[in-house]
């Protein structure tokens, strides 16, 4: 590794060292955005409902070719012989889950409509960790940020939207998921709501479906399972599938969209959603609830209106519009007179 490579190296290591206090640098470059619900997460007019939207009314809509993004693939601050972040990070400073997987993009927004095209996972990489990392090592101008500019033009990037979900018991207690720097690409050392996934078809996958990829992380991150599903895989015909799928139907489990945001460090673009599921369900299907996971540490935590400190700008935004929507979402915690 020559000098530059090992420059770049500690830069990046300083991000994920300093998420928490770049994310509140960054938050100051946007005076006078409309913020979700007093936390540092950015949106437009519209993107928040009054009311959380069942997730059944939410309407997606495909454009299979869409013009691509005003800003691709930058190539300030990389080491000679590197044309993308990604392939930086793959060379340099690789986490444990790093794969150009297809990827859904947003192109606009006006819940309870989303309409989305295709792209691949780096395209956000290469953008958003590139506008973070800059940021990281103190570069003149912030020349990606710039190029960038408003981080709510969804034409300006490729907007990668991730589902955000806070998962809530009707008594009152949600799952807490703290980032490893040293296994996920994006938000390490930060607290966070979980599952979270980027929003991303599976191959020969038909169709747009918020659940179906909701499901998939559920497993993967609640129980472990692996993100490989193999071929001839069938989702509508997975015992866990079926199984989650029908407590929905029966009323045991909610899911509902509450809106979506960006980040103001990385632009990560998060469509929020809450699933409430009653007690003896959450027992019967996550009683075998993991400890670590492939991206980190998993507890449970009260949900009383507090947010755990450092916590991505998604997950505290999703904590609190839950809170602020308990009585709506069929939730009633301990604390439920807490403000």
């Amino acid at each position: 590794m020559n000098a530059e490579e090992q420059r770049w190296r500690d830069e990046r290591r300083a991000l994920n060292a300093g998420r928490a206090r770049l994310g509140e640098v960054a938050d100051g470059l946007y005076p006078g955005v409309p913020r979700v619900a007093g936390t540092p997460l950015l949106c437009r007019d519209g993107w928040i409902p009054e009311a959380p939207i069942p997730l059944e009314d939410v309407r997606l809509e495909w454009e299979a070719d869409p013009a691509p993004p005003a800003v691709r693939d930058p190539s300030d601050g990389l080491p000679a012989g590197y044309r993308t972040y990604a392939a930086a990070m793959a060379a340099l400073a690789r986490p444990a889950i790093f794969e150009d997987r297809p990827s859904h993009r947003l192109l606009a927004a006006a819940p309870p409509l989303l309409r989305l095209g295709p792209a691949r996972y780096f395209d956000a990489v290469n953008v958003g960790e590139a506008a973070a990392h800059e940021l990281a090592a103190g570069a003149e101008g912030l020349p990606v940020r710039g190029r960038v500019g408003d981080p709510l033009d969804l034409a300006r990037r490729a907007a990668l939207p991730a589902i955000t979900t806070v998962t809530l018991t009707a008594s009152g207690s949600y799952v807490l998921h703290w980032r490893d720097p040293a296994k996920v690409a994006h938000a390490g050392g930060l607290h966070q709501v979980m599952p979270v996934g980027v929003f991303q078809p599976l191959d020969g996958e038909r169709g747009l479906s918020l659940w179906n990829c909701m499901v998939r992380e559920y497993a993967e991150e609640f129980l472990g399972r692996g993100e490989d599903y193999g071929p001839g895989f069938v989702q509508d015909e997975w015992p866990f599938h079926r199984e989650l799928t029908g407590a929905r139907e029966n009323g045991d489990v909610r899911a509902h969209f509450l809106g979506l945001g960006v980040d103001p460090l990385t632009f990560a673009l998060d469509l929020l959603t809450a699933v409430v599921f009653e007690d003896a369900a959450f027992r019967a299907l996550f009683g075998g609830l993991v400890a670590v996971n492939a991206e980190g540490e998993v507890s449970m935590a009260p949900f009383d209106g507090t947010v755990p400190e450092p916590m991505q700008p998604a997950g505290a935004a999703a904590l609190r519009l839950a809170w602020r929507h308990r009585a709506a979402l069929g939730v009633t915690p301990a604390h439920f007179g807490r403000p």
